[in-house]
């Protein structure tokens, strides 16, 4: 921590001579996940828009090599060192990442959480994420039109350090309770290619025949699952994913899953952008912005979810777009005040 902090002062000083030499056009956005995962690969395109789009210096994505909070930290002090001023961040923990993004913002570097919230109280001016409770409570839903009342669910999920997996967890128990079926098996911490066909695979080959419903609520479980499903035949067992790896997506439109839920990746990485650079040139966060609560925060804003089944599957693209669209319109009128 000690070496961290040498570094971010260090920072500061770049930093400051940056901003009085470049004061309009110096932002340079930072993207940064928690570790090495699909789910963030559309913040790179993101990142590349931002800067087309609304004039930045420069705005990267870079992963940590492991999912380990020491990498993200080492990785955030070598990007400030190197004259990044401002970052979208995934918590590597939501609240071992707070002193971590306290240093940052102290340094004069706005942080906004993309994807992740932090505990508060946080430096974050705010959370940009799904509702990971409210698209999996959805997706359970749209699981249930399908099956009705009475069935058997089992919920394969994320990482445990993930703070959205409790979330959606509950999510999932709650809807499941409120349409009288029952989940009987929950597998978490399986976000990760090589546990999730470990787990997901044993279990159906020993549980199948017990279970009506499927419901995933991480991206590689969804794509083990649909894989799962499609080699054995069964589309009697119906189930709901998320994201939109072409995995799901062709397993949709072959009949073995029945819808995904996207979440907004994309829309997360060019709207944090621009929030960012906004901050960084003077606007602050309004007291009385309409933000939204969850576990871990009351700043968020839903970056937005939608269901997509077979008859949506070839343009879930375009809703993506119409989901960002959406999230950009009004944003700075809605959550900052500018001079």
């Amino acid at each position: 921590m000690r070496h961290f902090t040498r570094c971010l002062m260090g920072a500061a000083l770049l930093v400051s001579v940056g901003s009085s030499a470049h004061a309009a056009d110096d932002t340079r956005v930072g993207l940064v996940p928690g570790g090495p995962h699909p789910y963030f690969a559309a913040w790179d395109q993101a990142a590349k828009d931002a800067v087309r789009d609304f004039g930045l210096a420069g705005a990267d994505y870079k992963v940590p090599q492991k999912w380990e909070l020491t990498q993200q930290n080492q990785l955030l002090e070598s990007m400030l060192s190197q004259g990044y001023n401002g970052f979208l961040i995934f918590p590597g923990d939501s609240v071992g990442t707070v002193s971590t993004v306290s240093e940052i913002v102290g340094n004069g570097a706005p942080v906004v959480t993309g994807a992740g919230c932090l505990k508060d109280p946080s430096e974050a001016a705010f959370c940009l994420g799904t509702d990971t409770g409210n698209s999996a409570y959805l997706g359970t839903k749209e699981l249930l039109k399908v099956l009705g009342q009475g069935k058997r669910i089992a919920h394969f999920t994320g990482f445990l350090v993930d703070p959205n997996t409790q979330l959606r967890i509950d999510a999932v128990e709650r809807a499941a309770k409120e349409g009288g079926a029952t989940v009987v098996q929950v597998i978490a911490d399986i976000d990760a290619p090589e546990p999730a066909e470990e787990k997901i695979n044993a279990y159906l080959a020993a549980h199948a025949g017990e279970i009506d419903g499927i419901v995933t609520t991480a991206w590689v479980p969804a794509v083990v699952s649909a894989n799962a499903l499609r080699k054995i035949g069964d589309k009697r067992i119906k189930m709901v994913g998320i994201d939109h790896d072409e995995v799901v997506l062709k397993a949709i439109k072959d009949g073995f899953v029945s819808g995904t839920m996207l979440q907004n990746p994309y829309g997360q990485g060019y709207v944090g952008a621009f929030a960012l650079d906004k901050l960084r040139k003077g606007c602050t966060v309004k007291a009385d912005a309409p933000f939204k609560s969850n576990a871990l925060t009351a700043k968020f804003i839903d970056s937005g979810t939608i269901f997509v089944g077979s008859d949506k599957v070839d343009t879930y693209v375009d809703a993506m777009r119409d989901e960002t669209k959406k999230l950009l319109a009004g944003f700075d009128t809605t959550y900052l005040t500018c001079p």
